[in-house]
């Protein structure tokens, strides 16, 4: 969790020739409005560009920044929305400046194909990472070092976060007010925003498909739907065909055709995320959390919570414990 003096967090945010103000616009509306109904400082945005002046935009607008690399370089917390080209190296002047606040322990993010530059800087070598699903390919063959996912909308992996499509940025700014500033004022944040919290899901289900409408679509989503209502029960591929009215086979296909994953991977998901609203409430023992949304051991909720959230039970709930202590009632 973020320790927030008495100033804001200075977060700083990379502009570039052609780019769509979308990305930008995310972090603008999450970091840089202020935020004076919530009890502590907020984050101050400065945003910059390799070379000050202005910046051309799609659409023929243009943005002017006086602020350079070496703004860009001393915030707390770094943001690349984009890069013109994932063809393209990473500028030397940008490695360096990204390497340069890495070594000092600045956080540092990408949103869609900005994650190319962190690549191009060598922070995501031996790392999990994630970049548009359109990019994937382009980004485990540019960067071999990089354990690409392209099944996730954003990877929190302690000071290097990355984030998968333009949308998927604000899932990712919205999971870092989360951590620094706990789960009310993030969820106040999304309100005001009109958006959920949290979204459900990776960017698979996004992923251009095939996908005709018909009647065992909708018998997909009802079993989906009976699932969601039963994750403290054990459930099987079996008991969702039966629910669905197909065979386990049949089932395995058209599921796999409507979320991009498995159902056992699915329901695992769907799992972790139950549990972490018992552990933020901080009530219930790990055991008791981990049969609560259907594990049968501790040991395997334990075990599939790292694997997701990169960090384990216990310590989720000491930082989100810790963070609504800090943090005023929403």
């Amino acid at each position: 969790m973020l320790t927030v003096g008495r100033r804001g967090h200075a977060v700083a945010v990379l502009a570039y020739d052609g780019m769509s103000v979308f990305e930008t616009g995310i972090v603008t509306e999450i970091f840089g409005l202020p935020r004076p109904e919530f009890d502590v400082p907020w984050y101050e945005l400065t945003i910059c560009a390799e070379r000050p002046g202005p910046i051309r935009l799609v659409g023929g607008a243009t943005l002017h920044t006086t602020h350079g690399l070496e703004v860009f370089q001393q915030a707390e917390t770094l943001i690349v929305p984009g890069v013109p080209d994932v063809e393209a190296a990473t500028s030397p002047a940008l490695v360096s400046t990204l390497r340069r606040a890495h070594a000092r322990g600045a956080r540092i993010m990408s949103i869609c194909s900005g994650a190319f530059a962190l690549a191009g800087a060598g922070l995501l070598d031996g790392r999990r990472a994630t970049t548009h699903w359109r990019y994937a390919a382009a980004l485990r063959r540019r960067h071999p070092a990089v354990d690409v996912d392209a099944d996730v909308l954003y990877i929190d992996d302690g000071t290097v976060l990355t984030s998968a499509g333009s949308a998927a940025g604000l899932d990712l700014c919205l999971h870092v007010v989360r951590r620094d500033h706990g789960t009310g004022i993030a969820n106040a944040v999304a309100r005001r925003l009109v958006v959920p919290p949290h979204r459900d899901g990776g960017q698979a289900q996004f992923v251009e498909t095939p996908m005709p409408a018909d009647a065992d679509d909708d018998r997909v989503a009802g079993s989906i739907a009976w699932a969601l209502g039963h994750l403290a029960t054990p459930i099987t591929v079996d008991q969702l065909a039966r629910r669905a009215h197909m065979s386990s086979r049949t089932y395995l296909r058209h599921f796999a055709r409507a979320t991009g994953t498995s159902p056992i991977r699915w329901l695992i998901a769907q799992r972790v995320h139950a549990s972490l609203a018992l552990l933020e409430d901080g009530g219930l023992p790990i055991e008791e959390v981990a049969a609560a949304v259907g594990f049968d051991a501790a040991v395997t909720f334990r075990h599939h919570f790292s694997r997701a959230m990169r960090t384990s039970p216990s310590a989720y709930r000491r930082a989100f414990s810790a963070a609504q202590q800090q943090s005023p009632s929403c």
